[in-house]
């Protein structure tokens, strides 16, 4: 700051004053966040999954900007990550260097499970992005579009087994909601929940099942190498990915759904450490490296940080449960 030396004293004081405060009020969080020596990032569900990759694609990107030198991944499975959520929430309060991933999935897993800790007992930290559905068969299977798997659907919903997911998660809810829209009974649809997302397409891929669901970032390596057959993608537009692909509307299934994730924190947070954990996730979405992770796995930046996030999530657990009540997951 430049002041003239001619200036009044108490003018030059209140310069040095100033100067003095926006030090002190440098973003407190960008302070707070030199001091997590560690991150620890919880995954809680097994490897190979949607919340695998996403905890293992923030470690890449904020270990390779700078933003924390020791970032580490535990993966926690069970119950739709309810038993993760539970470990959060009941053995790591106030921990500053703990996160957890999470999102639409664990939401119908909280009711579905009737776990006896939500997330609304957690510290809100960021939505970070959405992914859009994929709806999949064996590469040798004789469904060539969606349009054949939605009139088997309706004919017999039990016949055709659908791999996805932990059950009352984003998939689970896709293939009721594909049930509904095409005039089959959504409660008795056939579907095959797995804890991760290599367990499902190890299903799919032998044949085990009729089709599966999943995300795009779990299914795009084998939709490419030619093992799966993409049938239909749940968002508004067809995936840059999967160009060739059409959407579930252009099927014929009026239908569209996307699955956010989030972090959250362990409840117990001081407020400077959730403003530092705050910065850390603020970093890392700016960050060049995060931007390329986005656009690899075609992820849709739906960064929403802090006290707008936790309006969110108690929003979205009202919409989630009048959904999973509708197509019958829930009583």
């Amino acid at each position: 700051m430049l002041f003239s030396l001619h200036a009044p004293r108490f003018t030059r004081r209140a310069a040095l004053v100033a100067t003095a405060l926006a030090a002190v009020a440098a973003p407190f969080g960008a302070a707070q966040a030199q001091n997590i020596q560690q991150l620890k990032i919880m995954a809680p569900a097994a490897p190979g999954g949607g919340w695998d990759s996403t905890a293992r694609q923030m470690q890449s990107a904020i270990t390779q900007a700078g933003i924390v030198k020791n970032v580490q991944v535990a993966n926690v499975t069970g119950a739709g990550g309810t038993i993760g959520l539970a470990s959060l929430v009941n053995n790591m309060k106030g921990d500053g260097s703990q996160l957890m991933v999470n999102g639409l999935v664990m939401v119908g897993a909280i009711l579905t499970n009737k776990s006896a800790v939500t997330l609304q007992q957690t510290t809100p930290i960021a939505r970070l992005t959405g992914e859009y559905e994929v709806i999949v068969v064996p590469a040798a299977s004789p469904i060539k579009t969606m349009k054949e798997l939605a009139e088997k659907i309706k004919a017999n919903p039990g016949a055709v087994a659908i791999a996805g997911g932990s059950a009352g998660g984003t998939d689970h809810i896709l293939a009721g909601l594909i049930a509904k829209d095409v005039g089959a009974d959504p409660s008795k649809i056939n579907y095959v929940p797995f804890s991760g997302g290599g367990e499902a397409l190890a299903a799919i891929m032998g044949n085990h099942v009729a089709a599966g669901i999943s995300g795009y970032g779990e299914f795009v390596g084998p939709i490419k190498a030619g093992r799966l057959r993409a049938l239909a993608v749940s968002g508004e537009k067809r995936l840059a990915g999967l160009p060739d692909v059409p959407t579930l509307k252009e099927s014929g299934v009026n239908i569209e759904l996307a699955n956010w994730r989030s972090v959250v924190a362990p409840p117990g947070l001081s407020k400077e450490q959730t403003a530092a954990l705050l910065d850390v996730v603020d970093k890392m979405v700016k960050s060049p490296q995060w931007k390329a992770t986005l656009e690899k796995n075609d992820w849709v930046d739906l960064y929403m940080p802090g006290d707008q996030f936790a309006a969110y999530m108690k929003a979205e657990d009202v919409r989630i449960t009048d959904i999973l009540k509708t197509i019958g997951l829930v009583k």
